[in-house]
């Protein structure tokens, strides 16, 4: 018999992270909390850039594309056969885990794989959205919302018959944002920003002036930062720099 410190998740029940499907519609798989908290977990934040040659120079430069969205891991536990009412869920899970962690694990009744199953069906194409479902993903000041993009199932434990009673699985996240709130939250078209244009048919300085600085009268800035002497002798596949206007 063990005979020392109670565990904590018994005495001072801690918030366990909880899972929403933001599409279904079926109540019975709209959340769920899991069964014990990650031990960690790891946000990822990428910016993207990609390099762009100029004839004769050295290096090439590094043009900005985009940002990069975020990622989120951790890991899952999941154990049937030395768990109580400790684990995450309702009250009926609790009392099932409670009772199950009694029993030999030869006559265990709860195969993990039904606990598991609730986290890999978030990979799964929704009918009507065409795609995974949208989830968001709470445990006190982790807020998140996206998808499940990849979830490796690694099972480490068996009963006598061969059922599995402890997993973990491995899940990655990616984030969503709702596009009309991204662009208006990054306006692409600032003006106080060096960019880099390469020219095509039918441009230009006036044009270009147009498009970046919303002001065709801009032209000379353009044509200073390139040394144009000549604003209409632009060839197409030239790299133009359109300076930040400051």
């Amino acid at each position: 018999m063990y005979v020392g410190l109670p565990n904590p998740n018994v005495v001072l029940p801690v918030k366990k992270m909880k899972i929403t499907n933001l599409d279904t519609k079926n109540p019975k798989e709209k959340s769920f909390e899991v069964l014990y908290n990650p031990q960690s977990y790891t946000r990822q934040k990428v910016a993207v850039y990609s390099p762009i040659s100029l004839l004769g120079a050295d290096a090439p430069i590094v043009q900005f594309q985009s940002g990069g969205w975020e990622v989120l891991t951790f890991d899952l536990f999941f154990d049937s056969v030395s768990s109580g009412n400790e684990v995450g869920g309702t009250i009926v899970d609790k009392l099932k885990f409670a009772g199950n962690s009694l029993l030999p694990t030869i006559a265990s009744v709860i195969d993990v794989r039904d606990y598991t199953k609730k986290v890999t069906k978030l990979l799964s194409v929704d009918s009507d959205k065409h795609r995974p479902p949208e989830l968001k993903i709470e445990w006190s000041s982790l807020q998140f919302k996206g998808f499940l993009s990849k979830c490796e199932q690694r099972f480490t434990r068996f009963n006598e018959r061969g059922n599995p009673v402890r997993a973990i699985l491995a899940c990655t996240f990616i984030e969503h944002r709702d596009v009309k709130k991204l662009f208006v939250a990054n306006p692409l078209n600032s003006p106080d920003t060096t960019k880099y244009h390469t020219v095509r048919q039918g441009d230009s300085l006036w044009s270009l002036a147009a498009e970046e600085y919303g002001d065709a009268s801009q032209w000379r800035a353009i044509a200073a930062a390139n040394g144009l002497s000549n604003p209409r002798a632009l060839r197409p596949g030239e790299m133009l720099v359109i300076p930040a206007l400051v």
